[in-house]
């Protein structure tokens, strides 16, 4: 699994609403810049600031990716649950698909806004809600709920996106804006796309789903964007405030 490749691919669907938060939030004034979660670099590599550029994440090899597309970035490996800067070190801080996947999201979100500076943002871009999945057609409904009870398995909580602005309020952060993203998971996917997903199908049910039932869904899947008829739709929604 190219986990970058999927990291760019997520990073395409979140790009236009990062260019309206980053514009609400006064990222063209910002001095220093966090993500927490950043992964391979994808997002922060599309960042367009003159701001002093940091990112954290718990995954040495992820961050040694990251080092090579952000050579001008200060990286560090760290656990979002107890950030390794000091109190109001940052004029906006951000993640990214990050929340669903750590153990107490409401205590990174208070980390973010304590190494925010008074005024300055923290926002969460994109934070998926599994449980409100909508696969067409119904025979790819399956698909839905064994990701979701994977997710599950690897200590996710892949319904985390609908609960985001009550995290933001109990974190202290001065909710503005709490909102879905436009349905653009359910356009139609290129092969490459559709390849991608599949990828990602294949690694999260590796060893719970018989391959010979996977292969037939995979053919089911493929025909319907073929003929127009294949529906993906994840609601992921985001949110953003003051610290």
């Amino acid at each position: 699994m190219d986990w970058h490749a999927r990291f760019t691919q997520q990073a395409g669907w979140t790009r236009n609403l990062r260019q309206y938060l980053f514009a609400q939030c006064g990222l063209d004034s910002a001095l220093r810049v966090l993500e927490v979660g950043c992964g391979t670099g994808a997002v922060l590599a599309e960042l367009e600031t003159i701001a002093a550029v940091h990112g954290l994440d718990l995954d040495p090899a992820r961050l040694a990716q990251a080092g090579a597309h952000l050579p001008g970035a200060h990286l560090l490996c760290a656990d979002g649950h107890a950030l390794p800067y000091p109190d109001l070190a940052f004029d906006l801080s951000f993640c990214h698909f990050l929340l669903l996947w750590v153990r107490d999201p409401l205590q990174v979100l208070r980390e973010m806004r304590r190494v925010t500076r008074p005024g300055g943002a923290v926002l969460a871009l994109a934070e998926p809600d599994y449980s409100q999945r909508v696969d067409q057609p119904d025979e790819l409904a399956r698909l839905g709920r064994w990701q979701t009870q994977a997710l599950h398995k690897m200590g996710a909580d892949p319904a985390i996106g609908a609960q985001l602005g009550e995290l933001f309020v109990e974190a202290g952060i001065e909710l503005v804006e709490f909102g879905t993203l436009a349905p653009g998971a359910s356009d139609p996917l290129t092969p490459d796309e559709q390849e991608m997903e599949w990828a990602v199908i294949e690694a999260d049910l590796a060893g719970t789903v018989p391959g010979a039932a996977l292969k037939r869904l995979k053919k089911i899947d493929r025909a319907a964007w073929a003929d127009g008829t294949r529906v993906l739709y994840v609601p992921t929604h985001y949110a953003w405030g003051w610290a």
